[in-house]
């Protein structure tokens, strides 16, 4: 399919969601809510469609996506689950969790859309856009974040828009998301691995798995280094603005990403402030990190001096973020 000059911005109807599923049939790209960001969707079958994505965010071919699928029976149709996998996609699916596999052998899943590894990331998103988007097409989508490749991830419809317009055929709005952040990703291997933090926090899965989730690589992900799995790069997420972590003051020019209390010493002279959470809530900071920042990114301040988020729950996935934004 030829990706239209402006990209159509379709509702949630009934007529709609099977507009976009033909138009992911065709070969076609397709922006969708999820719970967690915008993804920008593509059949997984289709080697050239995936490709479209790779081109389409300007993203490195070594990076692998992730498959989303309706559910778990159709999970189980391109990976093998063992029983911890099981147990986790039973206990978290639908949900902000990936789960990465060994591939079946007639997995469907194109070798482009898993960099060439022998696993698969599969995930079974909790949105009624997504899950209606899903089951009229009727087989996998890999759907990485819906915005050029390693710029801030899109929380609205808008924000996708802003991003890929005439780059993609389709933009359905299903308007702000709820978790924002992407999800959590965990390696079923040996043994589990916490390969991405995420809106579903460790500790829930360590609680149904009954060990701890072994830590990712020392190492992000580079160039030169194949990574397991999606968001790992060293440099992810990221404004244009340069992104300042930990402050305890603010620099002339500079904007504010405040968390709870905000009574930094120079904030009076700050180019602009927004605050995560002004309760310390984890989960609504979470909702609004990458709305804020790109907020924050059009400020034209100088940088953006982030203040420290705890780093329990979800404030780990919110400091892995900022960590890769910083980079």
């Amino acid at each position: 399919m030829q990706v239209a000059l402006t990209a159509r911005i379709a509702d949630t109807t009934d007529r709609a969601i099977a507009e976009a599923a033909g138009c992911l049939r065709a070969g076609g790209l397709v922006a969708f809510p999820t719970e967690t960001v915008y993804g920008l969707g593509a059949d997984a079958a289709n080697p050239r469609a995936v490709a479209g994505i790779y081109e389409a965010k300007g993203r490195p071919s070594f990076n692998p996506l992730i498959a989303h699928v309706a559910d778990l029976a159709a999970a189980r149709q391109i990976a093998r689950f063992d029983a911890r996998a099981l147990a986790l996609a039973e206990a978290f699916w639908p949900g902000p969790l990936t789960l990465v596999l060994p591939k079946l052998e007639n997995c469907p899943v194109s070798d482009l859309a898993t960099a060439g590894l022998d696993t698969v990331a599969i995930r079974v998103p909790d949105h009624p856009v997504a899950h209606a988007l899903l089951q009229a097409f009727g087989g996998a989508v890999v759907a990485p974040s819906a915005n050029i490749s390693g710029h801030v991830s899109p929380t609205t419809a808008a924000h996708v828009k802003a991003d890929l317009d005439g780059r993609i055929d389709m933009i359905v709005d299903g308007g702000p998301v709820e978790v924002g952040v992407e999800s959590t990703i965990v390696g079923c291997f040996e043994q589990p691995m916490l390969l991405r933090p995420g809106g579903l926090p460790r500790e829930a899965i360590e609680r149904v798995l009954g060990v701890a989730l072994a830590r990712p690589p020392e190492e992000p992900a580079t160039d030169n280094h194949q990574p397991l799995a999606p968001g790992m790069l060293a440099s992810h997420y990221a404004p244009r603005t340069p992104v300042r972590l930990m402050a305890g003051h603010v620099e002339p020019g500079e904007a504010l990403l405040a968390f709870g209390a905000a009574t930094l010493t120079g904030i009076e002279h700050a180019a602009a402030v927004m605050n995560l959470s002004k309760d310390g809530d984890l989960g609504e900071a979470a909702a609004n990190l990458f709305g804020y920042l790109r907020a924050l990114d059009a400020v034209g301040a100088a940088a953006i001096a982030v203040m420290p988020v705890p780093h329990h729950g979800l404030g780990e996935a919110i400091n892995d973020r900022l960590r890769r934004a910083a980079v």
